[in-house]
């Protein structure tokens, strides 16, 4: 069983920043890309940032030069440093991953259960 956990959502003032956090654990053979993704009301699920397993990172242009993704391989972990915050980056925030669970298997999508991140004075 894979599971990731988020952490470091909240309230923050416009123009602040947060820190997301991403564990995953459980059966992993290995994860190539993790990446967050982000939903708000009434809205679809859209990628905010993705980094593959050699540290190559992508990001939507809505969020470049604000967001910073990076990742430890050795503990499975992916963070997201979010900088300079907008009311419309209020969203929750899902972690992703692309994971073998074991060799020869997969890889397979999953997700976090979600982190809210509220922007607003």
């Amino acid at each position: 069983q894979v599971q990731l956990v988020e952490s470091g959502g909240g309230l923050v003032q416009p123009g602040g920043s947060l820190r997301l956090s991403c564990a995953a654990s459980g059966s992993i053979f290995s994860i190539n890309a993790m990446g967050w993704y982000r939903q708000a009301p009434g809205k679809q699920r859209e990628l905010v940032a993705v980094i593959t397993s050699g540290g190559t990172t992508n990001y939507a242009d809505f969020v470049k030069g604000r967001f910073t993704i990076s990742r430890d391989n050795g503990k499975k972990t992916v963070n997201l440093q979010m900088n300079s915050l907008k009311p419309e980056d209020t969203a929750v925030y899902y972690c992703n991953g692309r994971i073998r669970p074991f060799i020869g298997l997969g890889p397979y999508d999953y997700w976090g259960q979600g982190t809210q991140v509220t922007v607003s004075s």
